[in-house]
């Protein structure tokens, strides 16, 4: 008998132990359960202490991507100007990358490799008036391209601009997962292959076509026609443009001898009635061959440049109001920006000129080559004040290109490409 009580005993302990053991697997599923959901449901918010310590991000419900709240893209009924604002130093401030992880950086902008050794001008952040711009997040940027190609065409200051968007990305992955092409001057290509999109440069420092006689020589700038590479834009679903520079070369640097125009060769005309044909041309180009509902076209303004006295040996940004662009006047800017807000399909306008204006430091001066090409060219080197070290400048350029994507939602993209048009001064 009280064998037959402490054997059903035991059968009872072991039954009520495998019981608890269930409900303990069955509750830890459920809030595993749980958990995924939130993620999933766009109605949970989640902090990224890293990335943004005072606002609450969110993700999609159809991909990683993060979601801003509104309010930190207006702060007025007016809307966010994020090329409204001013420089702020932050002596512990570190730079998104070094420049040795992106081996393909050209020596025309490796400033640190070439030997400067001050390191303040990488300490300098830009911040909008009125409203917070999100720090660029690789992650976030490349889950947004994914599946995409972006095209970036125009001059050397936007192959600087491609070189800085190409070590932002670059610099986050796995060497082994990215593809790089840079041996060509005239085509470039940064690939990312678990994310299968592209970022591709173009030279095209006037957006329509140069020609050159291959018998007496004779350069022929084309107004009415684009440039050849044009056809290879096509079909790309993010295009950055820009052109500016080229236009004001005058004696020696100037790149053509004659226009073309209607057919007709044309050896005086005023620069900015060229440009202005140019443009034109471009624009009817976007109009006929971009569909608008799939394509994000961007224009970036005219990068300004500094005089030797200007840049030469400066650690520091001017600290007072910008003064005017000097290497790149300002009928040149008005005619690209009237060009832009004269167009049908929508174009946001990069309007970088005036809070580059201040940053003098940021070129490469003489640290635009090697040491030992300094020594040898000293007699007739002359200090790089046009483009800029990187990391550097144009790594903020490429934080409001990724604002302007992070903001891109219907309504807000009117409202931003219009407050974008700020007058130069």
């Amino acid at each position: 008998m009280d064998t037959t009580i402490i054997e059903r005993w035991n059968l009872c302990t072991f039954v009520s132990f495998t019981g608890c053991i269930i409900l303990i697997l069955c509750l830890n599923k459920s809030h595993s359960s749980t958990k995924l959901l939130a993620l999933q449901d766009p109605a949970i918010s989640i902090t990224s202490l890293n990335q943004f310590p005072t606002q609450t991000l969110e993700f999609s419900p159809a991909s990683n991507l993060i979601v801003y709240p509104p309010e930190s893209v207006n702060s007025s009924e007016d809307g966010c100007n994020i090329f409204d604002g001013r420089w702020v130093y932050n002596p512990k401030a570190r730079p998104p990358y070094e420049g040795h992880q992106c081996p393909f950086l050209s020596d025309q902008v490796s400033c640190r490799r070439n030997g400067r050794s001050d390191s303040d001008y990488e300490k300098w952040s830009w911040r909008a008036n009125g409203c917070e711009i999100p720090s660029f997040n690789a992650t976030d940027m490349m889950e947004r391209l994914r599946g995409k190609r972006v095209i970036i065409v125009g001059d050397s200051l936007n192959r600087n601009q491609w070189e800085s968007l190409a070590c932002l990305l670059y610099s986050s992955l796995h060497p082994s997962r990215a593809y790089i092409e840079t041996q060509s001057s005239v085509y470039k290509v940064f690939r990312a292959k678990d994310y299968n999109f592209s970022v591709e440069f173009y030279w095209s420092p006037f957006l329509v076509q140069l020609d050159v006689d291959k018998k007496n020589g004779t350069r022929v700038l084309r107004l009415d026609k684009l440039s050849r590479s044009a056809r290879r834009w096509q079909g790309a679903d993010i295009m950055v443009f820009n052109t500016g520079h080229w236009w004001a070369h005058h004696g020696k640097l100037k790149a053509w001898d004659l226009f073309q125009y209607e057919g007709k060769l044309v050896g005086e005309m005023k620069i900015e009635s060229a440009l202005d044909i140019g443009m034109k041309k471009w624009a009817s180009w976007v109009r006929r061959k971009v569909d608008m509902n799939k394509t994000r076209v961007f224009f970036r303004s005219i990068s300004p440049s500094h005089t030797r006295k200007e840049c030469y040996n400066q650690s520091k940004p001017l600290s007072e109001e910008p003064f005017a662009v000097k290497s790149s006047p300002r009928s040149l800017n008005q005619i690209i920006e009237g060009t832009i807000k004269e167009m049908e399909n929508p174009v946001t306008y990069l309007n970088i000129t005036r809070l580059s204006q201040n940053r003098r430091d940021a070129h490469p001066s003489i640290y635009a080559r090697k040491k030992g090409q300094r020594q040898q060219l000293s007699k007739e080197f002359h200090p790089d004040c046009s483009h800029w070290c990187l990391p550097g400048l144009p790594d903020t350029w490429n934080s409001l290109l990724y604002a302007s994507l992070v903001f891109d939602t219907p309504g807000q993209r009117a409202r931003c490409a219009d407050s974008q048009n700020m007058p130069l001064k």
